[in-house]
């Protein structure tokens, strides 16, 4: 019989890796702003690791402070997937901590985000593998489910469907829709190369702020040559 809530989706549509590769390298705060700032994550979801990520979304859905789904999709994800797993942002318990993340390491996965709390935070600070999460905690988690494996899940307030292309820096995270993937790695690598020559121009001193001036007056700011006094 069907079962809604307790179901395991097998495949998932995976972007090319090339286009995936694209993305590393570039700051998520670029990407964001090509995509009118509309996919990054919440800022409470920060990188615990030192390791950033790019990879195709392996998504997870479970009750608040139960990990069943996530062991399951340790033995399911294919190397270079991001494991996204939807926790409902709940602090209370640890959904992952050391020894399933060395797991992660053996399987050559692509990062873990967990929108809730981890544990063995001075180990998994040094581990070679991307991981976020929304807080720390030392008290361990349930394996009973429910939970679901490759559906849509909502994590960091933002709504991310199996295969999209997950990345994320010292700043933050972005989900990124593969049938938009290829254009907004054309902008992104744009607004790159026209802030790389904003910086130039602050070096050397040429760069033009008129527009400051330009945005002032256009919005009505009334510049007074006078000293403020309230009397």
């Amino acid at each position: 019989m069907p079962n809604p809530g307790f179901r395991i989706f097998t495949r998932l549509n995976r972007p090319d890796p090339a286009l995936v590769d694209g993305f590393r390298g570039l700051p998520v705060a670029n990407i964001g702003d090509t995509m009118n700032r509309a996919s990054l994550l919440d800022a409470r979801l920060r990188r615990i690791s030192r390791v950033d990520m790019a990879g195709p979304a392996f998504t997870v859905k479970s009750r608040a402070g139960d990990n069943l789904m996530l062991h399951k999709a340790l033995d399911m994800a294919a190397p270079g997937d991001v494991i996204v797993f939807d926790g409902h942002g709940d602090l209370t318990t640890a959904i992952t901590g050391e020894l399933m993340m060395q797991t992660a390491i053996e399987r050559r996965l692509g990062g873990i985000v967990i929108d809730g709390a981890i544990r063995d935070l001075a180990t998994l600070r040094d581990l070679p593998l991307s991981i976020y999460a929304a807080g720390v905690t030392p008290a361990g988690p349930y394996k009973d489910g429910p939970g679901e494996i490759n559906v849509p899940v909502t994590v960091g307030g933002v709504v991310i469907h199996p295969g999209d292309i997950i990345v994320g820096d010292e700043d933050g995270l972005v989900a990124i829709p593969p049938a938009d993937a290829r254009d907004i790695l054309t902008m992104t690598r744009a607004k790159q190369a026209a802030e790389q020559d904003k910086m130039a121009a602050i070096k050397a001193g040429t760069a033009d702020t008129s527009w400051i001036d330009r945005a002032l007056a256009d919005k009505g700011c009334e510049i007074l040559d006078c000293v403020w006094s309230d009397r």
